[in-house]
């Protein structure tokens, strides 16, 4: 079986996120090949070739692939994919976008947010916003596979010495074009990535209240800031702060959710946390279901006295 990983990076450095993709699909047994599609994007091959159980990275280099547009990106994969048995992308923005393009032009059935590798066609992914894991094997010929990162290791970014090869492009398909990007700069730890992450909910009242209480508590922790999609909603936090089913997907070592009830939304995204510690007045939330520690009690007495504390 060979199996093409699509990388996941910014045209300089390439993303955790395809650590865990590579993993995966090295688990499905063959060769692993990563695709690295961008412009200017040498130095991410030259990590791509480093990473450990890759064979091959398949550079392509062309303007069209610089924004990773869905439109461009699927013709140049699924062209390619009539060397390979298998498609892996991480369960990322770009991964979602890309994978049910290139499911749709193979005509196959997309394998979404596999959890585990448990045969060359039979996988584990959730269903009913986590609350059940559905074990699915698939008969395509060719797979098309999602990956949820916090279910696998990362895979090492040294020890790997894998060939670069360049591949044609496709070019620009002319219908998409890309207007530009807001993106949130911080100091902080990236929230997939994080170890540490705080998060707050709609109980903090206030996009005011909410930096008030839980940006120091963040700070003296080292920690990335997250947010329900109840806060998120009503302006509090940005929307790269979501965690849960429809926003971001993390399982750091810590995991404080703070004002936060536990909808399934927002366990969906959080429950494999190493550690949850919870703070909430409401001692019947379910998010103290998930709790390994729970502190009922109200968080505007109780996160300034832990912020000082620390």
């Amino acid at each position: 079986m060979s199996i093409l990983v699509l990388a996941e990076h910014d045209n300089v450095v390439l993303k955790d996120a395809t650590l865990a993709a590579v993993t995966a699909a090295g688990q499905l047994g063959g060769d692993v090949h990563l695709l690295v599609a961008g412009k200017g994007a040498q130095s991410v091959a030259d990590a791509a070739a480093q990473v450990a159980g890759v064979a091959k990275v398949l550079l392509a280099d062309d303007a069209a692939y610089e924004n990773a547009l869905a439109e461009n990106l699927a013709p140049l994969i699924t062209g390619l994919m009539a060397g390979y048995d298998a498609f892996v992308a991480p369960a990322t923005t770009r991964g979602k976008n890309v994978a049910p393009r290139v499911a749709a032009a193979l005509d196959v059935a997309q394998i979404s947010e596999i959890l585990s590798v448990e045969g060359p066609a039979t996988f584990t992914r959730p269903i009913y916003a986590g609350n059940a894991i559905a074990t699915v094997t698939s008969s395509d010929a060719k797979k098309v596979i999602t990956v949820r990162g916090t279910a696998f290791a990362k895979a090492a970014t040294s020890g790997g010495a894998a060939s670069i090869e360049a591949v044609g492009a496709t070019g620009d398909a002319g219908l998409s074009t890309f207007e530009g990007a807001e993106l949130t700069k911080s100091a902080r730890p990236e929230l997939t990535a994080a170890k540490i992450i705080v998060s707050g909910g709609r109980a903090l009242g206030s996009s005011e209240k909410f930096h008030e209480y839980i940006d120091p508590l963040a700070d003296k922790l080292g920690a990335a800031v997250g947010a329900s999609r109840a806060a998120v909603d009503a302006g509090y936090a940005p929307n790269d702060y979501q965690v849960g089913q429809t926003g971001k997907i993390v399982a750091p070592e810590l995991y404080m959710a703070i004002g936060i009830s536990g909808a399934i939304q927002h366990l969906a995204g959080m429950k494999d946390s190493k550690i949850i510690v919870a703070i909430n007045k409401d001692e019947e939330a379910p998010i103290f279901q998930v709790a390994d520690v729970g502190l009922v009690g109200d968080l505007f007495s109780i996160v300034p006295e832990l912020t000082g504390k620390l």
